[in-house]
């Protein structure tokens, strides 16, 4: 018997957990997002609006990366706490490729990798999976 996947991402603009949920075991990896700018460049004064769409691109080039992850799954959780999660869930949500992903957004404070896959699984717990 083949027993569902579940996916839990714990995010923030440059980090992210990638937690699989199987069997009641987790196997995570993280990804990171690649800064626009290196750091000795950063103290540098630079045009707003360059910055600024550098920025962007980062951000969405992480956020593509997340929605490979992502399409391998049908039951995802989003979770960390900055809005990363938020934007992600908006960008999934506007993409026609993730309607039949079913993917929850929840605040969650820093937390230890054994306080992500805790959350994880307590999301995904057998008698929550059937209230979905």
């Amino acid at each position: 018997m083949n027993s569902k996947k579940h996916l839990g991402i714990w995010m923030d603009h440059s980090t992210a957990n990638i937690m699989e949920l199987s069997n009641a075991k987790v196997v995570s990896k993280i990804i990171e997002s690649i800064p626009a700018f290196p750091e000795q460049l950063q103290n540098l004064r630079m045009d707003e609006s360059l910055m600024h769409n550098k920025k962007q691109n980062e951000r969405s080039a992480f956020y593509k990366k997340m929605s490979y992850v992502i399409n391998d799954y049908s039951d995802v959780l989003l979770f960390g706490p900055t809005n990363a999660k938020t934007e992600l869930f908006n960008l999934l949500k506007n993409n026609h490729h993730f309607d039949n992903k079913r993917i929850a957004v929840q605040s969650a404070d820093n937390m230890t990798e054994n306080q992500q896959e805790a959350f994880v699984k307590d999301f995904f717990g057998p008698t929550k999976r059937n209230n979905k």
